[in-house]
């Protein structure tokens, strides 16, 4: 299931210009067309409304600065937006308050776009769309890539200004006239467009066009100044990327319109409102005049030699550009579709569950730390039992089919998984040693034990050598075939804990899960259904990769990194008692497995030969503390119903 409904909610307080609510508008406007249920929502900004008719307001504007913009798509706090369910709510406010964080965070899971305020680490996704300055939390994705782009480019950063086929001869001028684009925002609250404007305009063979934004602080200053000078102005003219190709110079500050020019292939250079903006345009690679109106008065200087264009800083300027470009796959055409654009990126978002942790169900995952970020997911840590978690914009794309057990499974081991079986089956025989000394002497009849995500049986083919009476479930139709046919092994298809009707009124003396418990979304409801299916004094056994084992120990950010797209949960040794005592099972065995020495951080890459002293030195530090990146977990179900 898709994200239906979301919620943007843009920056509309003075200062923040119109960037933030172009964007959102646009974003509510695409989600609208992929078959959502989008609304832009407009907060109180400190406690008041910033005009009587506050939604009219913005929708009048909206219809100034997005084409096609349903008003009817805006809703206000009158309209109480707590009270409906929410998919995803998208923040695109630049800083949110941590008063703003709390109230949001308890109506659905946050996306924030490009957010800078203290509560930046809490979101359970953060999308830079633009690169974001050093020193603050790493987002999941940095993705220019993602933004509404323009349809409309020219051929080249090269073109006219210089040909692209090395660098412009001196006193080479490009065909006239040479289009200088302004613009500064739907407000330009540094007042930039003035000086910018006043720096350029002498030069001949130069045409200067000013966008004029519908918030401008000072619009009679701009119409005096363009009355006098013969400018060109824009006003009102909607979506403005459609027309940057159009341009050979685009002057405004770090932000869309920046990288909206950059797709277009239309050189930047910037002139920043203040320290924040400069340190942004910095970091992303422009070419920036400065500060401030003082130092947009001297944009003469990047451009100009003897009041004329100089071909060599052009080039400069645009051979910068084209580089930016390049780093952040903005050079390259886009599919008709575009179908890398956030509209459809957050379609693709599958509605996380309830907000607590998914194995203790404790705690207000708003409250749980984030560990690491990586495109797509976000790991969080739950402070009550300590399980690290998994939250993933959309669904993994591996398929638990066929190829699953064959094609994914000898890429990783060598073999298939059928070609593996002996060896499967022999673990399976040491694992059962294990369950077998925690099972009360039988009084008669043959243990029944259900292998949940048996694959081919192997561990069914164990259990029926040792004594037990198997059954097997597995969601892949397959492999249920193969038990059911080439084995004679009793199994079902199905993902649980829907439990087949065969499995009502009966009860198991064992349930395993070898490998399988980390593929669970919310394993409480899981182990709370083991519980009830599994006869006072049963044992639950399961294997799992360890969040505490050496790979982790060298680097957690590799380790999560590499973990599989379908591991939502990571469990540690030390943490697992605690965790099932408190849903009905005591923990009577731990063996720590997996063992690596050549992982170990230094010594490990010249353990290439798995024999030896030397080997066998440090397979033996790994196993006296417990180094193993795997382990097993032998309980018994309390002598009670229920967790």
């Amino acid at each position: 299931m898709n994200a239906g409904r979301v919620l943007v909610i843009p920056a509309l307080e003075k200062g923040r210009g119109g960037g933030h609510l172009i964007r959102s508008l646009t974003l509510v406007r695409a989600l609208r067309s992929l078959g959502g249920e989008a609304c832009l929502y407009l907060p109180v900004i400190s406690g008041e409304r910033v005009t009587p008719d506050y939604p009219g307001a913005v929708a009048g504007l909206a219809a100034g600065l997005v084409d096609s913009f349903n008003p009817a798509w805006i809703m206000d706090a009158g309209q109480k937006p707590e009270e409906k369910k929410w998919d995803l709510i998208v923040v695109d406010r630049f800083k949110t308050s941590l008063e703003e964080f709390r109230i949001w965070s308890a109506w659905s899971p946050l996306v924030g776009l490009d957010e800078g305020g203290v509560r930046r680490d809490r979101f359970d996704f953060l999308l830079d769309l633009l690169p974001g300055p050093p020193g603050i939390p790493s987002p999941n994705m940095t993705s220019p890539e993602l933004l509404p782009l323009p349809k409309n480019r020219r051929p080249s950063f090269f073109t006219p200004p210089c040909t692209g086929e090395g660098p412009v001869s001196e006193g080479a001028l490009p065909p006239a006239p040479f289009r200088i684009l302004v613009s500064f925002g739907a407000e330009d609250p540094a007042e930039l467009s003035l000086a910018a404007v006043q720096a350029l305009v002498n030069p001949p063979g130069v045409e200067i066009t000013l966008v004029v934004g519908s918030l401008h602080k000072n619009p009679a200053a701009l119409q005096t100044l363009t009355e006098r000078s013969g400018l060109r102005v824009l006003k009102n003219i909607g979506e403005l990327r459609e027309k940057l190709a159009g341009y050979d110079l685009l002057v405004t500050h770090f932000g869309l319109t920046a990288f909206e020019a950059l797709y277009a292939r239309v050189p930047v250079l910037l002139a920043a409102p203040g320290p924040y903006h400069k340190r942004l345009g910095r970091r992303g690679g422009f070419v920036s005049v400065g500060t401030g109106k003082k130092e947009a008065a001297r944009l003469a200087r990047f451009l100009y030699t003897n009041n004329r264009l100089d071909p060599q800083k052009l080039y400069a300027v645009a051979g910068a550009c084209e580089k930016i470009a390049r780093r952040y796959n903005l050079e390259g055409e886009r599919p008709g579709d575009r179908a890398r654009d956030l509209a459809r990126l957050l379609r693709e978002f599958t509605p996380i569950p309830p907000d607590a942790c998914p194995v203790c169900g404790k705690g207000e995952r708003r409250n749980h730390r984030v560990l690491d970020r990586f495109p797509r997911r976000t790991y969080r840590s739950c402070p009550h039992c300590g399980m690290v978690y998994m939250l993933r914009l959309s669904k993994p794309s591996i398929e638990y089919e066929t190829d699953y057990f064959f094609g994914a499974y000898k890429r990783q081991y060598g073999k298939t998984y059928l070609e593996d079986f002996p060896s499967l089956v022999k673990t399976g025989k040491i694992r059962l040693k294990h369950i077998r000394a925690l099972l009360p002497r039988a009084k008669g009849g043959t243990p029944r034990l259900l292998d949940l995500g048996c694959a081919y049986g192997p561990f069914l083919a164990a259990a029926r050598d040792g004594g037990f009476s198997p059954v097997g479930m597995d969601p892949v139709e397959d492999a249920i075939r193969y038990v059911r046919d080439e084995l004679g092994f009793p199994a079902f298809q199905g993902f649980f804990p829907e439990s087949p009707p065969e499995f009502r009124g009966q009860d198991f003396e064992v349930i395993t899960l070898w490998y399988v418990i980390e593929h669970f979304e919310a394993p409480r409801r899981v182990l709370m259904e083991i519980n009830r299916l599994l006869k006072p004094g049963g044992v639950l056994a399961f294997a799992t990769p360890s969040f505490g084992g050496i790979s982790r120990l060298k680097s957690r950010k590799k380790f999560l990194e590499k973990s599989p797209a379908d591991h939502w949960t990571l469990w540690s040794p030390r943490r697992c008692g605690k965790i099932l005592k408190s849903l009905g099972f005591r923990v009577k065995k731990i063996r720590i497995t997996g063992h690596h020495p050549e992982r170990f951080p230094l010594i490990g890459p010249f353990l290439t030969k798995k024999t030896g002293p030397v080997y066998s030195f440090f397979y033996g530090i790994s196993v006296i503390f417990g180094l193993g990146d795997t382990f097993e977990v032998y309980a018994i179900k309390n002598k009670r119903r229920g967790p």
